[in-house]
């Protein structure tokens, strides 16, 4: 890959548009998910646990807390605008969300390559952690962001 087209110049080319893109992804604006930051491979969000979102025992659903870590999981694997989906996720639950309290979720990029890359994702409220999540990406060859814009030459001046 050449110079112009390092996924980091990609990411710093297309970031507004990367961000724009998660933050309004369909499913996260409906549970009400609020991406933070978007970096190189990292990405935070948060979502205040509402009434709905409970379980049986009035705590925050686990499927409320997986849909965040997953959230913040994709726009970091997706930050440097190639098209990566989901392989495989663990998640492991460590205390409860409690009703009308905030989650924030972010995700590390530990190691990429050209085809798959690592994430560990954190979900906390108030300083305690509530849950932990290992995630696995598949990175496929074709980018969402028009890279093909960065290939044209840049014309000289007269």
């Amino acid at each position: 890959m050449n110079q112009k087209r390092s996924e980091e110049n990609i990411h710093k080319t297309f970031k507004k548009e990367i961000f724009e893109f998660f933050e309004n992804e369909p499913y996260a604006k409906f549970l009400g998910i609020k991406l933070l930051e978007l970096g190189e491979g990292t990405a935070t969000a948060e979502i205040e646990v509402e009434a709905h979102m409970l379980n049986s025992h009035g705590t925050a659903h686990g499927a409320v807390i997986f849909a965040l870590a997953d959230f913040v999981f994709a726009a970091a694997c997706n930050s440097y605008g190639k098209t990566s989906v989901g392989l495989s996720t663990t998640v492991n639950f460590m205390a409860a969300g409690r009703a009308s309290a905030k989650l924030k979720a972010v995700a590390s990029e530990e190691k990429k390559n050209n085809r798959t890359a690592w994430y560990n994702i954190r979900v906390e409220s108030e300083g305690e952690l509530i849950a932990v999540m290992e995630a696995l990406a598949y990175r496929k060859s074709g980018y969402f962001v028009p890279v093909e814009e960065m290939e044209k030459p840049i014309p000289e001046s007269l």
